[in-house]
């Protein structure tokens, strides 16, 4: 079995316990996913499936989510799990006044990660580190936010703000909540989580535990093919003679290369019968322009 699983991770495990379960229920020893939840976090989680594994590096790195940021609150993590830091009664705060600060966390900024996150600094996770006391100052990394739509608004003592927020990779929402708190002066904590999109997968067409078991007991699961998850690259199609030399590893000239592609970009390389045989790379070389493996999917 090789290919993807777009799993609708439920509320309260990690994105490793959902891997080691999906191990069991397929009885498959290679599984990976694509970009760890949190375990209040629910969604949809990329799970790599066999030999697939090779290939998350491949997939598509955007991301969007639905988040409800709770205002008047700050946590040691940045979300409701945490302790709580401080807490204030927010009154006379409009919904024009957050729209203006939100928009300052659109396009490409700097953000700082929250203390509790699988960051690594110095060889170690900073969740580990925060466990054990340990203060570390951990330097803003730029990330993008493509778009940041407001979804409701709940007026009270702690109000609450639903979005809809389009980003790329390495962005933290638990950081846009309590950042957005601090630009307020009210503070402001992730309350609740769910990733909608991710690596080209939807959360419309993501099965849960309990669908997937059923589906493995009526023996309708199909995996997601290679080729279907890595449609955002451009293909390369081989003839049957350029395939078998793929398959060898070997470089293949090339001609009638559509002039758009160029040689810093990853390819999805494809039989003439559309099956996914690899990804590779283009090279000039004078007088020849030749495909290069990457990775070979499939050997003959």
């Amino acid at each position: 079995m090789q290919g993807f699983l777009n799993l609708n991770k439920p509320f309260g495990i990690t994105s490793h316990d959902c891997v080691a379960r999906v191990r069991r229920l397929l009885r498959l020893k290679r599984v990976g996913h694509g970009g760890t939840l949190d375990p209040a976090a629910t969604g949809v989680l990329p799970i790599a499936l066999g030999k697939a594994t090779r290939l998350l590096q491949y997939l598509q790195s955007d991301k969007a989510y639905q988040a409800t940021i709770r205002l008047g609150l700050t946590t040691n993590t940045d979300d409701l799990q945490g302790e709580i830091l401080t807490s204030q009664a927010v009154t006379g705060l409009s919904l024009e006044e957050v729209k203006a600060a939100l928009k300052q966390f659109e396009g490409k900024i700097q953000q700082v990660p929250p203390n509790y996150s699988a960051i690594q600094v110095q060889g170690k996770r900073l969740y580990d580190l925060a466990r054990a006391g340990e203060t570390i100052e951990v330097s803003a990394r730029p990330v993008e936010v493509y778009k940041i739509e407001i979804l409701d608004w709940r007026t009270g003592e702690f109000p609450e703000l639903d979005v809809a927020i389009a980003c790329g990779p390495g962005t933290y929402i638990r950081s846009i909540a309590r950042d957005l708190g601090a630009a307020l002066q009210t503070g402001g904590t992730l309350a609740a989580l769910i990733r909608t999109a991710s690596c080209g997968l939807s959360l419309s067409n993501s099965l849960t535990f309990e669908e997937l078991e059923k589906q493995l007991q009526e023996g309708s699961f199909n995996p997601i093919p290679p080729a279907a998850a890595l449609s955002h690259l451009k293909p390369i199609i081989l003839s049957t003679t350029d395939t078998k030399a793929w398959c060898q590893g070997k470089r293949i000239p090339l001609t009638n290369v559509p002039p758009e592609y160029s040689t810093e970009e990853v390819l999805r390389i494809d039989r003439e019968d559309k099956h996914f045989l690899g990804i590779g790379r283009l090279l000039y070389s004078d007088p020849d322009l030749l495909l290069i493996p990457q990775m070979v999917f499939e050997a003959m």
